[in-house]
């Protein structure tokens, strides 16, 4: 099996919810709001893929300045494609495109802690949510 990786090539909706939904992300994304999902493609300003053929089995889906902080908001891949270090490489891959003093920050699926402590991302306690149901207090 060869991979091949791409920096900011354009994919379909329908294949980034087709990955989506054959990843373990798909369970917390809102795949089934093709709005919503369209909107997330057009508003990233980086993505990095990774292909079998012309089957898309991985992303890093972020937003960032390049300089300081990236936010690497989607790290996806197919079930049948993990374990492969894909998404290790599309990490890498990621924060080759940032600057020298660009962090990479990203909120990780609690079953997913172990692996970004073990491939060297520190964890921050200081992280915080609003959902959207919620307002701000005055």
């Amino acid at each position: 099996m060869s991979i091949e990786y791409k920096i900011n090539h354009s994919i379909s909706t329908e294949q980034f919810i087709s990955l989506l939904a054959d990843s373990t992300l798909g369970e917390r994304r809102p795949i089934e709001d093709r709005e919503c999902i369209e909107g997330m493609l057009s508003n990233s300003n980086l993505t990095v893929t990774a292909w079998d053929s012309r089957k898309l089995v991985g992303i890093s889906r972020c937003m960032t300045d390049f300089h300081y902080a990236c936010y690497l908001s989607d790290l996806a891949v197919s079930k049948k494609y993990q374990q492969l270090g894909i998404g290790k490489q599309l990490q890498i891959l990621t924060q080759a495109q940032l600057g020298p003093r660009c962090k990479l920050i990203l909120i990780s699926a609690p079953a997913a802690n172990l692996y970004y402590d073990h491939i060297g991302f520190s964890n921050n306690s200081r992280c915080w949510v609003l959902e959207r149901d919620e307002n701000i207090h005055s």
